[in-house]
């Protein structure tokens, strides 16, 4: 498998939900709101034997009329049109901007117009439920009733080889992935495994659903995924958007 980072840039995130772009070099985190959080936005293409995955979506931003994650996935080497499907973790503003866009006279239209898009159905139903400042719904109104928009309903396969599993910590509906392709397994946790250090050190933090939940299910996946070799993805590492497990050596066993 091939895996590209399609980084939209490191944010600072406080209780007002506004993501605030954060030079590394110049900026200083003391220097916003107490709280705040310090996350890269980084959706994942993942080419396999049989498809070219889009992991979530980005934050949805357009420079001069252009999507920025259509921009970062044409510097992959990646057209647009050539991503066969969208898999989407949960349907937060950082993670579901990017679905679709609006035009002037043609309405609402998915991103990934050749993509067969899959959101659990309870995440799409609470995402208009709920709205902002979590979810800005009219970024989502190109999921409603299209074919290529696939609500599942629990947990599943997709084609034989991509697991999902509703986990449900970070968001009441929130789902994460196991892609198994050629002998490799790569692991897409969302935001419940969003970066390499959550993975190393328990803690409960306050801006998950079910925080206890979200720190068991990381010690599990991370003991889980040393031992069967997974390559972790991590959407809103700074520093790490990846990182490779080594498969144990059971050579003389």
């Amino acid at each position: 498998m091939k895996i590209i980072p399609l980084s939209e840039g490191t944010f600072t995130i406080d209780q007002s939900k506004k993501f605030q772009p954060f030079d590394l070099d110049k900026d200083v985190l003391t220097d916003r709101p107490q709280g705040s959080l310090l996350v890269e936005v980084q959706p994942f293409v993942v080419v396999t034997s049989k498809d070219i995955l889009l992991l979530d979506t980005g934050l949805g931003f357009e420079m001069n009329g252009k999507m920025q994650i259509h921009k970062n996935l044409i510097d992959g080497g990646i057209n647009p049109s050539e991503v066969t499907k969208v898999l989407l973790s949960h349907l937060h503003k950082d993670h579901g901007g990017g679905v679709g866009y609006e035009r002037d006279g043609l309405g609402a239209r998915l991103s990934f117009e050749n993509a067969s898009y899959f959101v659990q159905q309870k995440e799409f139903q609470y995402a208009f439920e709920k709205g902002f400042p979590s979810y800005t719904t009219q970024e989502l109104e190109a999921l409603k009733e299209n074919e290529k928009v696939h609500l599942l309903d629990g947990d599943g396969v997709i084609d034989d080889y991509i697991s999902y599993k509703v986990s449900g910590a970070h968001a009441p509906f929130h789902q994460v992935f196991w892609i198994r392709d050629e002998g490799d397994i790569v692991f897409y946790g969302g935001d419940e495994a969003p970066q390499l250090k959550q993975m190393k050190h328990r803690f409960v933090a306050k801006y998950d659903y079910d925080g206890k939940k979200a720190m068991e299910l990381r010690t599990a996946w991370w003991q889980q995924g040393m031992n069967e070799g997974w390559t972790f993805l991590f959407y809103h590492d700074v520093r790490n958007p990846l990182y490779e497990c080594k498969k144990p050596d059971n050579a003389g066993l």
